[in-house]
């Protein structure tokens, strides 16, 4: 059993379309569930959106920094 509530593979998404899908599946967790976010760059910028929109509500913890996949477990509070 994964220790994953939810699995996401960034670079599959339109770039416009991956910081939503992201959110929408985060949303979907319930509190104390993680998920995976695979990248091919570091989501930094994401990471700050998730402070800025969802401050208090979740964790962060790179699993994996490069140089060519980046992996973070982000958990909902």
């Amino acid at each position: 059993m994964s220790q994953f509530a939810a699995k996401i593979y960034a670079p599959a998404y339109e770039p416009k379309d991956r910081h939503p899908a992201i959110f929408r599946l985060f949303d979907s967790l319930k509190s104390g569930e993680v998920m995976e976010l695979t990248n091919d760059h570091d989501p930094r910028p994401l990471h700050y959106q998730f402070m800025m929109e969802r401050e208090g509500q979740f964790t962060w913890e790179y699993l994996e920094e490069g140089p060519d996949v980046w992996r973070v477990a982000i958990g909902k509070k």
